[in-house]
């Protein structure tokens, strides 16, 4: 999600529109400890020293920074102190998503999906003036634990182009499987500070909880609703091959795989003492 580049500064309307965005945020979030609620079947319990941003000003803030609008977005997870990462909760109501795939998946077939799904979304960063981002890489290959039906990935990027020492961005994927979809946590961070961080997006991965009733050992073969693609499918798309969806490939890699474009980590750290106003005027 964050790409840092030193030859692009923010347009001027993409910093009112930011700063219009964080300010509206800083009205409506919710500080650690708290339990908040991110849909009808999804909580999430808010770590201290973190805060919640509600989804209205949390898509407000992820459009400023060139991401098309996504309405299964849920809001948005910020650090109270100094860091510079934030995560992304979303739930797709895709149906029990088998998980049988996992044995057998490859990651490089994993990888290209992704790459193609990238490139999908640079149209709408073209659009709008905003550097075009390409995957380098995996940061850590999918992983997937049976006994938590919890899926791990992460991928670098950077500016489409730049060179082999450019700052790269980096989105650290989890996922929570339930009866009816899946819930994903996106944490978005700097590739020279990941491995210290990962703690951390696991912690929040940990946070979320789904309702009784709506959990992954809740399904029910002869009632429930079973999605159309495995659990392939939420790191490259790959299971888009095996449906014959070769028309959608790029649509559906971008949905459910995509690296969400962001820029100027810098301006996101002078925006976030907006939400400090609150402790100093206290």
């Amino acid at each position: 999600m964050v790409i840092a580049s030193p030859a692009w500064s923010a347009p001027a309307d993409m910093q009112a529109e930011a700063k219009a965005a964080f300010e509206a945020a800083r009205h409506t979030k919710q500080d650690g400890p708290a339990d908040v609620r991110l849909n009808e079947q999804v909580a999430l319990h808010v770590p201290a020293n973190m805060t919640f941003i509600p989804p209205a000003e949390a898509k407000r803030i992820l459009h400023a920074f060139g991401n098309s609008p996504d309405p299964d977005t849920l809001g948005m997870v910020m650090p109270l102190g100094e860091e510079s990462w934030f995560a992304v909760p979303r739930f797709v109501k895709s149906g029990y998503i088998k998980d049988d795939d996992a044995r057998d998946w490859k990651a490089d077939d994993m990888l290209d999906g992704l790459k193609k799904g990238t490139e999908a979304s640079n149209g709408e960063r073209r659009k709008r003036g905003i550097p075009e981002m390409e995957v380098v890489g995996w940061v850590e290959p999918p992983t997937y634990d049976a006994g938590t039906h919890r899926l791990v990935w992460s991928a670098a990027a950077r500016d489409k182009g730049a060179g082999a020492d450019a700052e790269q961005g980096v989105n650290y994927n989890t996922y929570l499987l339930g009866r009816e979809g899946y819930l994903s946590m996106n944490f978005v961070t700097d590739r020279t500070t990941i491995e210290s961080e990962k703690p951390v997006a696991k912690q929040l991965l940990a946070a979320v909880e789904f309702d009784k009733g709506k959990r992954y050992t809740d399904f029910n073969a002869s009632t429930d609703h079973m999605a159309e693609y495995g659990l392939a499918a939420l790191v490259g798309g790959v299971a888009a091959k095996k449906l014959g969806l070769f028309a959608v490939m790029a649509a559906f890699a971008a949905k459910f795989a995509k690296v969400i474009g962001v820029a100027a980590i810098g301006l996101i750290a002078g925006l976030r003492k907006l939400f400090r106003k609150d402790t100093s005027e206290a």
